[in-house]
């Protein structure tokens, strides 16, 4: 168990924030699934703030995946301050903000990654925020923006001295982008820099990384993010490992099932014409290392709703069937 700020966590196992990945159909499966905490895709404070309906519609929740962190991206203490108020208002259990996303439209803003050359600003952003926040509130940081600038200690610090409940981080530079090797060393670092929980991040693809990473850094919990896309088991698998079982693996039957209820789920939340497309992008992702999944890419454009999905499903795992028992 873990606990952040009085919210207590059945397990140490935390879904990431992903772009276009983490809405409310992805967290609800790797919910079900055993992540002990989910969170939303990265929210802009101004376009919350502003009460933009794009933007709301990421606030989007049910209680079956509570508790649920939304995490807030922007450079402005008040405009942070009101997104953070307008999340909880919605429904949100944490609140987390992001000081780590290293992509251009976001930094040049003077967000995400870019705080990390600031520690004032991520100090005043970090205490405007807990001023008005009954909620839990955590901070997702990166190991520096670059590697002759590191900043993972200091700003971490900083969050914890500002009244942050913990801190996470990934142990890459901001110019790393996602490429490279995430160095768990500095997570150890920051550890036994504060006294704020740590959550690691970062090149936990298996779920023995995530235990491997507990070991090695002494975190208090571990993030997993790349790693849950087309493998949602992973957060079971990592509860198996840690409790002395081997680690549970669908078979093909599961395996299917679940992408249908994903599609499902998908439907649902943003209707039959956008599904499809999105559901396209994923199973590239679930189909990842099955026997001639090559096949299967080549006709996935032809998925139009529930129906031919399901007839492209049994084809594919039909034959996966037949091969596995002959």
């Amino acid at each position: 168990m873990l606990n952040i700020g009085g919210v207590s966590l059945q397990n140490p196992w935390i879904m990431a924030p992903m772009a276009g990945i983490t809405n409310l159909p992805f967290r609800l499966m790797v919910k079900r699934l055993g992540a002990g905490l989910v969170t939303t895709e990265m929210v802009s404070a101004i376009g919350l703030g502003q009460g933009h309906g794009k933007t709301r519609r990421y606030l989007q929740s049910v209680d079956e995946e509570k508790p649920l962190s939304v995490q807030l991206f922007g450079s402005g203490p008040e405009s942070m301050a009101r997104a953070a108020q307008v999340a909880v208002e919605a429904g949100a259990d944490l609140i987390d903000l992001n000081m780590g996303c290293p992509v251009r439209k976001v930094a040049k803003t003077g967000s995400g990654a870019a705080l990390l050359d600031h520690p004032g600003r991520v100090a005043s952003l970090v205490k405007a925020v807990r001023m008005v926040c009954p909620v839990p509130l955590t901070a997702k940081i990166r190991a520096g923006w670059c590697p002759e600038r590191p900043a993972a200690v200091e700003i971490a610090r900083v969050i914890e001295d500002c009244g942050a409940d913990a801190v996470i981080v990934h142990p890459r530079y901001a110019t790393q982008r996602y490429s490279g090797h995430a160095d768990w060393g500095i997570i150890r670092e920051v550890k036994e820099a504060v006294r704020i929980p740590v959550v690691g991040n970062g090149d936990v693809f298996q779920a023995v990384d995530a235990l491997r990473m507990r070991r090695e850094t002494v975190c208090d919990g571990v993030m997993i993010g790349r790693g849950a896309v087309g493998n949602p088991w992973i957060f079971g698998q990592a509860i198996d490992l840690d409790e002395g079982r081997p680690p549970w693996e669908p078979d093909l039957d599961e395996r299917r099932d679940h992408i249908l209820e994903h599609y499902r789920l998908l439907r649902d939340a943003v209707g039959e014409h956008r599904a499809p497309y999105m559901m396209r992008g994923l199973l590239l992702r679930y189909t990842k290392g099955l026997r001639h999944s090559h096949r299967f890419r080549d006709k996935i454009t032809r998925i139009k709703n529930e129906d031919t999905l399901r007839s492209l499903m049994d084809e594919y795992f039909g034959l996966l069937k037949e091969e596995s028992a002959t």
